[in-house]
């Protein structure tokens, strides 16, 4: 059974914790944003880009871990960790973390190292513009935006002054790089296959 939410009232996370359903959502500054099931090509890209980045980790033989959606990923205001004083519970496609401090019972309690968004018709704004500003401020070190339909991704790598840089995009054929592990590169057309 569906709970009903108000969508104009501010939430917590100590509120989310309490629907129990089987509907997925996001809390973004407090506002309930409902996620509709993804399509087979999200799912595609998704799992390929997860499976390339888990190969890297098992290479290097580096402490990171990959988590696929679903998967909660708190982004406190100011270090907080009480439940009814965190504002933003969002649930990415993918994340990449790699300080297991972070890592909870109920999932990621920080910015994840990386996150990676595959946009849909019903997302792509979101993904675009709350998204991006809320993983710049909370301090996520990369973060792609993938066009499945499109077949490319476009890459933000947070500078030293806290700001993502204008963005490069990564088209059909070619390598990307994955920043956090550098010199790392996931082939595009393995991605797209």
């Amino acid at each position: 059974m569906e709970i009903a939410l108000d969508l104009n009232r501010q939430y917590t996370y100590a509120d989310y914790l309490t629907w129990i359903d089987d509907v997925r959502r996001e809390l973004i500054e407090g506002f309930v944003k409902l996620l509709p099931a993804p399509r087979s090509i999200h799912v595609e890209v998704s799992h390929s880009i997860s499976w390339h980045l888990e190969t890297i980790i098992r290479n290097n033989k580096c402490r990171c871990k990959v988590y696929p959606a679903p998967f909660d990923v708190r982004l406190p205001k100011n270090g907080e960790t009480d439940h009814d004083k965190i504002y933003t519970v969002v649930q990415p496609d993918i994340s990449v973390i790699c300080d297991p401090a972070k890592i909870d019972e109920n999932g990621c309690c920080g910015a994840p190292d990386m996150i990676v968004e595959v946009l849909s018709p019903s997302t792509h704004k979101r993904d675009m513009n709350e998204k991006y500003t809320l993983y710049e401020k909370s301090g996520v070190r990369e973060y792609w935006v993938v066009f499945p339909k499109d077949k490319c991704i476009q890459t933000f790598i947070l500078q030293e002054n806290g700001k993502y840089h204008d963005g490069t995009l990564y088209e059909t054929k070619g390598k990307v790089p994955v920043h956090i592990f550098d010199g790392y590169m996931i082939d595009m057309e393995d991605i797209f296959k």
